[in-house]
């Protein structure tokens, strides 16, 4: 351990930079709560999104670096913004017209379109913590709902009483000139129509703790800002929020990064030592445009691990997290495969390079061997040849290639096989274009077979490699040329595999009747 914690304070790995600035922190003397705490905020105003669990994963991962380098206890809530109003209806959700009567209603008091929670923000917070408790994050739920009604906020919300002016004149910097004759940090709830009012204040009381304001129909309304009556706008809410549980680090996106001077300035207002923070770049769909809860683009959690393993989601996660990342269905195999590779890099690492692998984060230091016998994404060519609907397909040809595999002894290759058989179906096989080989390609390819015919050199995947190899120098310049044939004569695809580990795998008679059904022109006929 005091090796492991000694490479710790100079890795270069993210989690440990951040884990370090949070450590200086508590230089001069441990927080006066008795833990450190990480937060990482919902808005669960649409279903949870990928990027959602992304947060919590990094923070996580911070966490964990945080936990090696120092014995001080640590928390992490997860703060679900529940009480917010709901300002449209979602578009993914069913019968949404039936939702339009509750706008700006809190989502924990809009009806459930599911119909399976108490509400719709029950509905999305549960999705949330269902999901987190598949990866066995160790978390904290907190509701905004409960927050506010327990009376948890209290104390902090009549301290915003007494500092309104100097919050609002934070606040009102940030503003054009027309939303300032309107702005009020606070947002009454009507106690009759439940919905959320944004509505300018008459008076601010903060000897009495109560807010002064006309409703939209002109009636006068005096509430008390205690007990769930009033919410914070989300601004003015981030900074409170930090202020009443003592929150020591919070990331969030990119989007956020310019309210980051006011969050921390109300913090310091309400009397409390502002967090550090950690801002990362946002994920874009397909298109480059970013993932939005509420329409629905980009790639879903449970999609993810309709294809993949959840590690290698994290291990997705960890990557780059300060660079714009499209995340789309193209980004699994690679993935996945990169994912394993470090797991079999990891056991031969010495502890500052275990610490900078991304496993080790993934893990807590408690990092598995990879089963992975054959990568994902020769496990998404064989499919392709064999057009492979159940996984039992694919593990005749792994057994052959690795006779001591079994679906038994190797989980983790058993559950690739069958994600790789899904995302071949659902994304390869409508994509999967042959082409007819040109005349030079047809020579090379008859070259090939003959020599696999009388191949007597067994499933070596490297002497398989280098007999491939040689056929295409004598006629390819530049080489990659024949390999791009070979995958978009053979495979229907534009890249692939190495192809002598394809030929290993697939076996070397199938090869043989592979090529022999490219050059009768029957794939092009699929």
């Amino acid at each position: 351990m005091s090796e492991m914690r000694d490479a710790a304070m100079t890795s270069k790995a993210w989690p440990f930079e951040e884990a370090r600035r949070v450590l200086k922190r508590f230089e001069k003397s441990p927080p006066e709560k008795g833990f450190v705490l990480f937060e990482t905020g919902y808005g669960p105003s649409g279903l949870p999104h990928i990027g959602t669990f992304g947060e919590v994963a990094r923070t996580t991962m911070i966490r964990r670096a945080f936990q090696l380098i120092s014995d001080i206890p640590t928390r992490l809530i997860c703060f679900s913004d529940d009480l917010d109003g709901m300002r449209k209806v979602p578009g993914n959700v069913p019968n949404p017209e039936a939702l339009a009567e509750h706008l700006q209603r809190p989502l924990t008091s809009v009806p459930d379109p599911f119909g399976t929670h108490d509400s719709f923000g029950a509905h999305n917070n549960a999705m949330l913590r269902r999901f987190l408790d598949t990866f066995g994050f160790e978390y904290e739920f907190y509701s905004a709902t409960e927050f506010y009604g327990s009376g948890q906020f209290d104390k902090i919300l009549l301290r915003a009483c007494e500092k309104y002016d100097e919050i609002m004149a934070v606040m009102l910097k940030s503003l054009r000139e027309e939303r300032r004759q309107t702005y009020s940090i606070f947002l009454p709830i009507h106690p009759e129509t439940g919905r959320v009012l944004y509505v300018p204040m008459k008076e601010v009381n903060a000897k009495e703790g109560t807010i002064t304001f006309d409703t939209e129909e002109g009636e006068e309304m005096t509430l008390p800002v205690t007990g769930g009556n009033v919410k914070l706008q989300w601004k003015p809410d981030f900074g409170a929020r930090w202020a009443a549980l003592g929150v020591d680090f919070e990331m969030y996106g990119k989007d956020h990064s310019t309210n980051t001077p006011i969050y921390d300035s109300i913090c310091r207002i309400l009397g409390e030592k502002a967090p550090e923070h950690f801002t990362y770049e946002l994920f874009l769909d397909q298109d480059g445009h970013k993932i939005s809860k509420s329409s629905g683009n980009g790639l879903t959690i449970d999609e993810w691990l309709t294809y993949a393993s959840a590690e290698s989601l994290s291990y997705f996660m960890y990557q780059k997290p300060k660079t714009a990342k499209r995340m789309y269905f193209d980004v699994i195999p690679k993935a996945v495969d990169e994912y394993h590779q470090q797991l079999r890099a990891y056991e031969t690492q010495d502890a500052a390079q275990r610490l900078n692998n991304p496993v080790w984060h993934i893990h807590g230091g408690d990092v598995p061997k990879s089963d992975m016998v054959v990568p994902y994404s020769m496990l998404l060519n064989l499919a392709s040849v064999s057009s492979a609907e159940e996984k039992s397909q694919l593990w005749g040809f792994i057994q052959r290639y690795a006779p001591d595999a079994t679906p038994e002894s190797n989980p983790g290759m058993d559950s690739a096989a069958e994600h790789a058989v899904r995302y071949y179906n659902d994304f390869v096989k409508p994509e999967k274009v042959f082409r007819a080989p040109s005349e030079l390609e047809r020579e090379a390819l008859a070259e090939l077979r003959d020599n696999l015919k009388v191949w007597e050199g067994g499933l070596d995947a490297e002497a398989l490699q280098t007999m491939v190899f040689a056929v295409g120098k004598e006629r390819f310049d530049p080489l990659r040329n024949w390999f791009t044939a070979l995958y978009e004569v053979l495979l229907g695809a534009s890249q692939g595999p190495r192809f002598g580990g394809f030929i290993a795998l697939y076996g070397v008679d199938e090869t043989v009747a592979l090529i022999d059904a490219a050059l009768a022109g029957d794939l092009v006929a699929i």
